[in-house]
């Protein structure tokens, strides 16, 4: 354990991982694409009703996956919200597109569709949604451009929209099994195909881009190099620990609601009283429970509030910096982008300490420091 005494994330097992581990290693299945990747992907199917799920090293490499298959290069603009991890830009710049920064919505954190339309041109060639904390997009409105749209649903997994699961509104979606999210195996992801023409290049893309599933399938007598691709197999070793999570998906959420659902009715006078905000989740959306953020009423609010709770041993953090501020953001398209909301909103947010092991008493202390707390 770290220093902290509640950190800001804590990795669960859901008790059957090292089993599934040990069995993989037994039955000789160490590499990718063996019975544990498969058990996954069908779970993902199922649960999605997606025609097919592949899973990948990373969500940053199921991001690169889709910009491959979507054959996203120079001549072509990527709309993505600048409030958002690096990855949902960095996998279509590796492509040579410009990324175009779009602004976020004040009340969800999510790409603001009412603008949308104001940084679309003939060039564009996809337009990225990221489900912030598990809460879905207007994909009503998105969708309705005729644009492909790539998911970035690394928040998302098993939230919805107007009861269609998230990760299933656009032509691929990602999703992210890093040791930060509600399923986890340290490092692993997930291609969504919302379009199951794209399968079979999906398959090859991913395979360094070769027919090698098509030889196993018997379709060629041998594989070959047929398209460009990399290497985005997960090894099953990783399948198996996920495996595990993903077959107790009820109880981790159970827990994770619970959790996010005690802060939130805790919080609720505090907030009002110190003039900040908590998450805003329209009625339409069924959130994932991936998070639980506070927008304070300024950065030097903030500021304080994260060093009150680290002098008692309580580790919160802020999110992402506005990415087309950023230098590489600049240099791939960044630099007459205006994202006012980002910008203020960036200053201040901050998560508090949210895990699925995380106790009632770990909570309880949060809480009450938080309540402790007064802004001068």
């Amino acid at each position: 354990m770290s220093a902290w005494r509640i950190p800001f994330n804590r990795a669960s097992l859901a008790g059957g991982e090292l089993d599934n581990v040990a069995a993989a290693v037994a039955a000789g299945h160490i590499s990718g694409d063996g019975p544990f990747t498969r058990r996954c992907e069908e779970i993902l199917e199922r649960e999605l009703g997606a025609p097919r799920v592949l899973l990948t090293t990373s969500c940053t490499h199921a991001l690169e996956l889709s910009a491959l298959l979507l054959d996203v290069g120079p001549d072509d603009e990527v709309v993505v919200p600048s409030f958002t991890f690096v990855s949902s830009a960095a996998a279509f710049a590796l492509r040579g597109a410009r990324i175009v920064f779009a602004d976020v919505r004040p009340d969800t954190l999510n790409l603001d569709e009412e603008r949308l339309g104001d940084v679309l041109t003939e060039r564009t060639r996809a337009i990225v949604t990221v489900n912030y904390a598990g809460v879905s997009c207007e994909y009503d409105s998105i969708l309705a451009h005729g644009i492909p749209v790539v998911e970035d649903n690394a928040h998302g997994l098993f939230g919805s929209y107007r009861g269609r699961p998230l990760g299933t509104f656009g032509a691929v979606a990602a999703q992210s099994f890093h040791e930060t999210k509600n399923f986890t195996c340290g490092e692993g992801g997930a291609l969504v195909l919302g379009d199951g023409s794209l399968v079979e290049r999906a398959e090859i893309i991913r395979e360094k881009g070769t027919d090698r599933k098509r030889f196993f399938r018997g379709q060629v007598d041998k594989y070959t190099w047929v398209d460009l691709g990399s290497s985005y197999v997960i090894t099953d070793l990783l399948a198996g620990f996920l495996a595990a999570q993903l077959e107790q998906r009820e109880a981790i959420q159970s827990a994770r609601r619970r959790l996010w659902e005690r802060y939130d009715e805790a919080l609720r006078e505090w907030v009002r009283a110190v003039g900040a905000r908590q998450p805003v989740v329209p009625a339409d959306c069924e959130q994932s429970w991936h998070m639980y953020h506070l927008l304070l009423p300024s950065f030097d609010v903030r500021a304080g509030l994260i060093s009150w709770l680290r002098e008692r041993g309580i580790l919160a953090v802020f999110h992402y910096l506005p990415l087309h501020l950023s230098e590489m953001g600049r240099r791939f398209g960044g630099g007459d982008a205006h994202c006012p909301v980002t910008e203020d909103i960036s200053d201040r947010l901050l998560r508090l300490p949210f895990y699925t092991s995380m106790t009632e008493a770990e909570q309880g202390e949060v809480i009450e420091a938080v309540l402790d707390f007064r802004a001068a």
